[in-house]
């Protein structure tokens, strides 16, 4: 154990400067017994402070390593287990209890006994020993067997002195014992030296030690002194404690007031509202531009002194409290002012449009001003005069949401009224300015009447049905049609005048334009007016069907956070815009339904116009209440246009022609050669051109299958004119509009007029030769069956006198005779509008002459040197057939 020490001694605690008093061997109680110890350790610096240490051998050499050190004055109790009975284990009780078992009783004693001293001598702190016998707790206890067998190393002086000493003495290391004799002889000769030489000192040691117990006086009195001088310390240390306390009391104390005040400030400079702001909450003035500009400054600094963020505990103070109850009622004070000043506003300038749209006293006079010029009233000074609240209709929204939701449900119920009626007399001038009933005063007050108009209510009254009846007597000089608009649906397009189908669709493009800046100009009040964002949606977002915009509406919405804020603020102005402008679709259908109606050709203008007012709002915003209304009635347009589409398919299957005249020119082919001139009119550059694309596919076809329907059905001319005809017709319709979509359909129509005309024109010459053409197809099938092109002629039936004899039956006189006979025949059958009589009758001469020269090739081959020929030549037969196309 000695060596241990020293070698701890050396490698651990000397350098840092520590002296190694006591140290056991222990391992932890109750665990695996790993061995470590445990040293109690003093400074060799002053002010002495003594420590515990817990050194661990290290596990991959012979070296010690310092594990865990605690500071004397930190520990509490020393527990001996019993103070009785012996027993190694011992608890150490610092800031938490450590449990040890020791080697041997023996270190366990000697460390405890170590540690009884250090703390009686450097550490004057009660550290209680329990379980520990009283005679371990004396200062004169032997610190044990090991202490005083202690080992000393050598010094180096020391290690040279003997190394000195062997080198003199040859048999130092061959013989120790004698070596040792030696050296216990010389010892024993200077220890007789020493005690002669002190015996020839006495005197000297005498005086020494009168010096000495002198010196000893003078160190008793130095250390009374020190000990005086400690205790006056030990006052002044306490003094100076208390004088440290009540400082930092001062200090504690002057923190709190500065902390105090600055809260005292925060509360005053931000809970304090100015006198001015108070006045204008309570009696400023909400029509002027200044006082309501005062007023808002007022709300503002109100909002603020409510929305300061307080700190835990200011809620509790009584004057916080009165603050916040008196920012409160004026809050709601003002907030119940502004509310009845806006809804005064509304209903004023509600009132004052009214007027303003009634001006003249009644409603015959309104609508004759409008008549003139088709517009709706200005909204722009009603926006301008309210958009001087936004700031405070805004700080309703964020104080007071149930004020701020009847102010929009107000607002909603006036406007709607406003703009219901606007619009109907708006669309109802439309409506007069279709039917050109405008044109006349005579015929306006017979619209009046039919309508049943009356001043005094303002309202217009009356059904299509209505306006039906009027068309009639007030297009009745410019067509002889039926007596009703229902059946103009019916007419022949052909018949209806160009300049009416223009004036329809500046009509419709009129009322398209009136009626976008309105609702756009509406929106963006909307917004502005009751701080609701407008943010662009995302394409093909549904629409709520929803029209009817409640308070629960809107209280749903504004609970909604986070981020559905964005799409809450959206919906809530399509639906107070639904609610507003709830006729305006309606009314459009009605105006729609009109147009439809007056000419089914109508559809398409609306068709185009419709598509491109969509087009241009869904680019703006494609779920706006003008985009998704637009959008609903494009359905309707484009339900009617399918609808005039289906009415000429049927009205082609239900065409019937005469059995006593020629067909010609089909109707419906010339309504679709009319149709489709009017429709690339109109759809030239619009957005929705693939619609009449498929249009013209089906109409197409259509007249196609119908053609071939007619001509099979035709009794009186055969039903290769009647194709030759049509389908010559649709050809030149089709290539002269040039449409891309039907470029096939136009090359089968050219397919079958060649050939309509060429089965025509071989049909038809097969009668002036009829025995010549009769002899010459036996002669093709004598050579069929294998007869010998040059051995026809020995056939009976086919011999040189038959052929004579039958070409005999055709001079000249009577072939031109016969070709006379069928140009009549030709030009009954064919019409005068389609011009095909000299196409049909060149084709004729050029197939004649063909079978001309086919006849005549088969009597060189068959009737070789027989110089039989016909009666004429082909100049001939180019003599009659010009002959002939002069004469008539």
């Amino acid at each position: 154990m000695t060596a241990i020490k020293h070698a701890l001694q050396r490698d651990i605690f000397t350098p840092n400067d520590e002296r190694l008093l006591s140290i056991v061997n222990v391992c932890k109680a109750g665990k695996k017994k790993k061995n470590c110890f445990l040293c109690a350790t003093v400074t060799t610096e002053r002010p002495v402070q003594v420590n515990v240490v817990k050194v661990k051998k290290s596990d991959k050499g012979d070296f010690y390593k310092r594990q865990t050190a605690w500071v004397l004055r930190d520990l509490a109790v020393v527990d001996a287990k019993d103070a009785i009975k012996e027993n190694p284990e011992f608890d150490l009780h610092f800031d938490k209890v450590y449990k040890w078992v020791a080697s041997s009783i023996a270190e366990k004693n000697t460390f405890i006994s170590c540690l009884w001293k250090l703390n009686q001598r450097y550490i004057r702190k009660k550290i209680d020993f329990i379980n520990v016998s009283s005679q371990l707790l004396e200062e004169n206890v032997p610190l044990g067997p090991e202490v005083v067998d202690e080992y000393q190393e050598l010094s180096a002086r020391e290690e040279q002195d003997i190394e000195i000493m062997m080198e003199g003495c040859e048999y130092a290391i061959s013989n120790a014992e004698a070596f040792a004799d030696k050296l216990s002889r010389e010892l024993q000769v200077l220890d007789g030296a020493n005690i002669q030489s002190i015996m020839a000192s006495e005197k000297q040691v005498n005086i020494l030690m009168k010096l000495l117990d002198e010196a000893l006086k003078e160190v008793d009195q130095i250390e009374l002194k020190l000990s005086s001088y400690e205790e006056m310390l030990q006052s002044v240390k306490e003094q100076m404690d208390q004088i440290s306390e009540s400082n930092h009391l001062i200090q504690l104390s002057n923190t709190n007031n500065l902390k105090l005040l600055s809260e005292i400030e925060f509360l005053v400079n931000h809970m304090d509202l100015a006198k001015g702001h108070i006045k204008a909450l309570h009696e400023g003035d909400l029509s002027s531009s200044r006082g309501i500009e005062a007023c808002t400054n007022a709300a503002d600094a109100l909002l603020q002194c409510m929305n300061v963020a307080l700190q835990p505990g200011h809620e509790m103070l009584q004057a916080v409290k009165q603050q916040q109850q008196r920012f409160s009622d004026l809050r709601e004070q003002f907030a119940r002012r502004l509310a009845s000043h806006l809804n005064n506003v509304f209903v004023q300038q509600n009132i004052f449009l009214l007027l303003f749209s009634a001006k003249g006293h009644d409603q015959s006079s309104t609508l004759a001003q409008h008549s003139i010029e088709l517009t709706l009233p200005n909204h722009h000074p009603f926006h301008r005069d309210l958009l001087r609240y936004a700031k405070l209709m805004e700080w309703l929204k964020n104080t007071d949401y149930g004020k701020y939701e009847g102010l929009t449900v107000n607002y909603m119920d006036y406007l709607s009224r406003l703009y219901e009626r606007e619009i109907k007399d708006f669309f109802e001038v439309a409506k007069i300015k279709m039917t050109g009933a405008s044109k006349e005063g005579k015929k306006f007050d017979e619209f009046r009447c039919i309508l049943g108009l009356h001043g005094s209510s303002g309202k217009l009254t009356g059904s299509t049905s209505s306006l039906n009846k009027l068309t009639v007597q007030s297009s009745g000089n410019r067509r002889s049609q039926s007596s009703s608009l229902l059946d103009m649906g019916n007419m022949s397009t052909s018949d209806l005048d160009v300049a009416d189908r223009t004036k329809f669709d500046k009509i419709f493009e009129q009322v398209l334009s009136e009626l976008e800046p309105l609702c756009l100009a509406e929106q963006d009040f909307i917004s502005k007016f009751f701080k609701l964002q407008q943010h662009l949606s995302i394409p093909g977002t549904p629409m709520s069907d929803t029209e009817d915009v409640d308070g629960g509406t809107l209280s749903r919405i504004h609970s909604t956070g986070g981020s559905q804020s964005i799409t809450s603020e959206n919906h809530m102005i399509r639906q107070m815009m639904i609610k507003i402008f709830r006729c305006v679709e309606p009314e459009l259908n009605n105006l729609i339904a009109l147009g439809d109606k007056i000419d089914s050709f109508n559809s398409l203008y609306m068709l185009v116009k419709m598509s491109h007012h969509v087009w241009t709002a869904q680019n703006v915003d494609p779920t706006s209440f003008l985009s998704t209304t637009l959008g609903n009635v494009l359905v309707t347009v484009k339900r009617n246009f399918d609808k005039c589409i289906s009415n000429q398919i049927k009205q082609m299957e239900d065409v019937k022609i005469s059995k006593k005249s020629k067909v010609g020119i089909l109707p419906f082919v010339a309504e679709f050669e009319e149709f489709a001139a009017l429709a690339e009119s109109i759809f030239k550059n619009a957005e929705r051109r693939g619609d009449l694309d498929k249009a013209y596919l089906k109409l197409i076809r259509a007249v196609f299958m119908n053609v071939e329907k007619v001509a099979n059905e035709s009794q009186k001319t055969p039903r290769d004119v009647v194709m030759m005809e049509n389908f010559h017709h649709i050809f030149a319709t089709l290539s002269r509009l040039k449409i891309s979509c039907l470029e096939a359909e136009k090359k089968e129509a050219k397919q079958k007029y060649t050939d309509h005309l060429q089965s025509y024109v071989i049909y038809s010459l097969g009668q002036p030769l009829e025995k010549l053409n009769h002899f010459f197809e036996g002669v093709e099938a004598r050579v069929a069956q294998g007869v010998r092109e040059e051995e026809v002629s020995y056939q009976l039936a086919f011999n040189k006198q038959e052929l004579r004899k039958v070409i005999k039956e055709y001079p000249g006189k009577e072939v031109k005779k016969g070709l006379d006979n069928l140009y009549k025949k030709v030009d009954k059958h064919l019409c005068e509008e389609e011009n095909l009589l000299q196409v049909v009758w060149h084709s004729m001469q050029d197939e004649f002459i063909r079978q001309y020269k086919h006849f005549e090739g088969l009597i060189a081959r068959c009737y070789p040197g027989s110089g039989i020929t016909m009666e004429f030549t082909i100049q001939d037969i180019l003599d009659y057939f010009s002959s002939i196309a002069q004469s008539h």
